[in-house]
């Protein structure tokens, strides 16, 4: 999980005419106030400085922004520029704006004119990386994590970026340093502890995995992604009951966390625990209909019932949405060998095959039924 840089570029307006207000309203934390300030000077026109202006309109456009209206901070971002075409600030906010988008190329343009304009503005730097990664550009974003670095060497988010983008490169021991470095900058922040439970769990270190997450959680009682990522860490080591207290948790805090519910449902499954299990996949499926994955277990979890023809449903189901399921083709020929109809579980078998030719549970499958691959 990577930290992008928020609406956060503000710079002061001089105050050139009338009374003081607007001018300290338009820099305010509260975000109404903000917008209604910087209004108002922006209402004043040629009485107030073209540099005026244009601040004003970036303050303006980031309280829009942190609202959530980015159309219209990027409108606001659009009339700076217009009123002062080298203003690095509306230029970087701007870029933030069209990440927030999924408009990574115009993002990446307005940062990178932003950097041209202040080459020391850390935040276009952090913004750009953001939207290069987002891209799949890793390298290019891991270049401008680092330049926050030089430019910040006590830049905990800037540690805590460059150490996903490594793990996104498959560098996990690279991400673990990162995220020392995060956390020794600064204890407080979660999200590097968070990024290194991952990567410890990569690395096979669970143990060490669940102890980040617990610390998220010490940090952010309320971080649903923190006790859904230590209960799927649980699981991993067969510690079933405290995976589904963990799951279970994630979803009082976050009701619409999919992959919660259906990893509880898995884990009920391990349990023994059928029903549950499938009342965890019918959660998931109806807060995400194309989930295959929750179609697949519950598929499973049918069969285990005896309830083989919706179990087969389940699987053409997860087919439907991933053609390329080989696990879903080897179950639904378990399904269909059950019915009785070996021809059709021997097809899928050997479809199973086809998509991975490694698959041993297919393979020795068409053996136990006499067929070859």
């Amino acid at each position: 999980m990577i930290r992008p840089l928020v609406f956060a570029l503000v710079l002061a307006v001089s105050a050139t005419g009338c009374g003081q207000d607007q001018y300290s309203d338009c820099e305010s934390a509260d975000l109404d106030r903000q917008i209604r300030g910087c209004t108002q000077v922006i209402e004043r026109g040629e009485k107030e400085t073209r540099e005026n202006r244009a601040t004003a309109y970036t303050n303006r456009g980031v309280a829009y922004g942190k609202k959530g209206e980015v159309d219209r901070a990027i409108a606001d971002f659009d009339k700076a520029i217009a009123l002062n075409p080298d203003y690095a600030a509306a230029y970087g906010n701007r870029g933030f704006a069209y990440d927030l988008k999924g408009e990574y190329d115009r993002a990446i343009a307005d940062s990178t004119k932003a950097i041209a304009l202040d080459p020391k503005l850390a935040p276009a730097y952090t913004n750009r990386g953001v939207a290069y990664e987002k891209k799949g550009e890793v390298d290019r974003a891991i270049a401008d994590y680092t330049k926050v670095i030089e430019i910040n060497p006590k830049d905990a988010d800037a540690y805590n970026n460059r150490g996903w983008a490594y793990a996104g490169k498959g560098e996990v021991d690279r991400a673990i340093a990162d995220y020392d470095k995060a956390i020794a900058l600064d204890p407080k922040l979660a999200l590097p502890y968070n990024n290194r439970g991952i990567a410890y769990e990569k690395k096979g270190e669970v143990d060490r995995a669940i102890a980040d997450y617990t610390k998220v959680i010490e940090i952010n009682p309320k971080d649903a992604d923190a006790y859904y990522n230590r209960g799927n860490a649980y699981q991993e080591k067969g510690d079933v009951d405290r995976a589904i207290a963990d799951h279970t948790k994630a979803i009082a805090l976050n009701p619409n966390l999919v992959l919660a519910y259906y990893n509880r449902g898995n884990a009920y499954q391990a349990k023994g625990e059928v029903d549950r299990a499938i009342a965890g996949h019918n959660k998931a499926i109806a807060l995400n209909p194309k989930y295959a994955n929750a179609y697949y277990n519950r598929g499973n979890a049918y069969q285990a019932k005896g309830e083989v023809d919706r179990a087969i449903a389940d699987y053409n189901k997860a087919i439907a949405l991933n053609p390329k399921y080989a696990n879903a083709y080897n179950n639904r020929g378990n399904a269909y060998d059950e019915k009785g109809d070996k021809e059709q579980a021997i097809a899928d078998y050997r479809k199973a095959l086809e998509i991975n030719p490694s698959q041993q549970r297919a393979k020795d499958n068409l053996k136990r039924l006499g067929a070859t691959p």
